[in-house]
């Protein structure tokens, strides 16, 4: 039997020593944060929670209605102000009021149904809307008469190559027609990217 084996046969294994004072605390104190971030979290996302509305739409431009008192922006996409105007053939032209009669004529008289939960600088809803199972902010978009902000990025695309709606001549943006025109600041894009980060924030912003 060698030496160094019978060494350490004799050898006895020393118990752990019990864990101290100050560590027990910081787990009570890491568990009491992470409750305090769990409870945050809980209200985050209860003040999240997706408005749905329905009824009768009152159309004020290409892409701002109003359903029972709620006044809701189509989501993703920005149209002509009422009065803003574009240029066809050497010739300006409403492109405007074409924008919101394009609204009326997707929304056909019928019932429209939105939801959302976010709000942009002036409180209107952020929604998604449809009529008679017509998405509204996406036909505007590939109808030529609302240009993608955040979102539909490809329905622009197909419809500026087909040249229908303002594509068919000039016109200013909308949001520089705003600037120029109302001294407006020109909004941040609200698609679906913008909406996931809007959720975040909202989730992880401290009180």
């Amino acid at each position: 039997m060698s030496r160094s084996w019978y060494g350490r046969s004799r050898r006895r294994t020393i118990p752990s020593a019990p864990r101290s004072l100050r560590r027990k605390m910081t787990d009570h104190g890491l568990a009491v944060i992470l409750l305090g971030l769990l409870i945050l979290l809980a209200a985050r996302i209860d003040r999240m929670e997706t408005r749905n509305t329905q009824g009768a739409a009152i159309v004020a431009d290409g892409d701002s209605i109003t359903l029972g008192g709620e006044r809701i922006r189509l989501r993703g996409i920005d149209a002509p102000e009422y009065s803003q105007t574009c240029r066809k053939e050497g010739a300006d032209y409403p492109c405007g009021k074409l924008a919101r009669q394009s609204l009326v004529r997707l929304i056909a008289g019928g019932p429209v149904s939105c939801s959302g939960w976010q709000r942009d600088r002036y409180g209107r809803l952020l929604g998604d809307c449809k009529a008679g199972g017509v998405d509204l902010n996406r036909s505007q978009v590939t109808t030529g008469w609302a240009v993608a902000y955040g979102d539909f990025e490809a329905e622009e695309a197909a419809a500026r190559a087909n040249k229908v709606g303002i594509w068919a001549g000039t016109f200013d943006q909308p949001q520089n027609w705003r600037a120029s025109h109302n001294g407006q600041l020109a909004e941040r894009k609200h698609g679906t990217l913008a909406s996931v980060g809007d959720a975040l924030r909202e989730i992880f912003r401290f009180w």
